[in-house]
């Protein structure tokens, strides 16, 4: 019997999932869409994702591919398990992709954002999706210190145990450091993240902020590992983060979604789910 294999553009909110990859009696975004998707395509499925987000992190543009035997049209599948899919995901565009594409495999970037709410006072709206630290912190030696990472590095020091993947070798491309008013965003664009990679690189990048560490002390930590001092083993928390956007060789989508722009337009009066709305072409 003849299958094709469906690429689909994923919005979820993290808060009640137990991470992306399925597992046995915990709710995950993995499981919550191989049952929506055997449920319409008749036959079980799996589903697998560009990036394994963790509890508690959120996807603006996570991709994910599977293969059916149905008859349903492949741009009618985000139709379809929107219909049928609990309000905490969505799924924005559905395409048929060949059988040698993979939706991670295939990426050659993945781009993460965190953000900190950065003022005396919480907000209760944005709760879900940033982390609230409350002591000033220096932007400008946060970004300095951001900053070291780029090109290709060993980036154990940022590599929580646990990890599965052979090697700490991470090619960053892109990052960024920037304060609007309240909020600040840190974006990362690298070929592939470490296990906790990113929570534990913006827990470190608080504690060069708070003066606490300079940009240079920064620098020699994780290029030496050096673990005398652990607060750079500090991990901020996941509801911050979000999986904004993720790139291949030839787009599966098109033009259909525009490349995930450095910076959102945030302000203290910014809705809290700015940071999840992707922009179209």
């Amino acid at each position: 019997m003849q299958y094709c294999r469906i690429a689909l553009r994923v919005q979820y909110l993290g808060s009640s999932f137990h991470g992306w990859q399925r597992q046995v009696a915990h709710r995950t975004v993995q499981g919550v869409l191989e049952e929506a998707i055997a449920s319409r395509a008749g036959h079980e499925v799996t589903v697998h994702g560009a990036g394994r987000t963790d509890a508690g992190v959120h996807a603006a543009g996570q991709v994910a591919h599977f293969d059916t035997t149905s008859t349903i049209r492949p741009g009618d599948w985000s139709r379809i398990l929107n219909a049928c899919l609990p309000d905490d995901v969505v799924v924005l565009a559905s395409v048929q992709v060949s059988d040698t594409w993979h939706a991670r495999f295939s990426a050659i970037w993945r781009r993460y954002r965190y953000l900190i709410l950065n003022r005396e006072q919480p907000d209760v709206f944005w709760r879900l999706f940033s982390w609230h630290v409350r002591w000033p912190l220096q932007v400008e030696r946060m970004s300095e210190a951001l900053n070291s990472l780029l090109g290709e590095h060993s980036l154990e020091a940022f590599r929580c145990t646990g990890s599965q993947r052979a090697h700490s070798l991470v090619q960053v491309q892109e990052v960024l450091c920037q304060r609007l008013g309240e909020m600040i965003s840190i974006e990362v664009q690298a070929s592939g993240f470490l296990y906790r990679m990113m929570r534990l690189l913006v827990g470190s990048l608080q504690v060069v902020g708070r003066g606490e560490l300079s940009p240079q002390e920064f620098v020699r930590l994780w290029q030496h590992n050096d673990w005398r001092l652990m607060r750079t083993r500090y991990s901020a928390p996941p509801q911050g983060l979000c999986l904004t956007d993720v790139g291949y060789v030839t787009d599966p989508f098109g033009q259909l979604f525009a490349h995930s722009p450095p910076f959102w337009a945030l302000t203290a009066s910014t809705p809290p789910f700015a940071p999840l709305i992707h922009s179209f072409a």
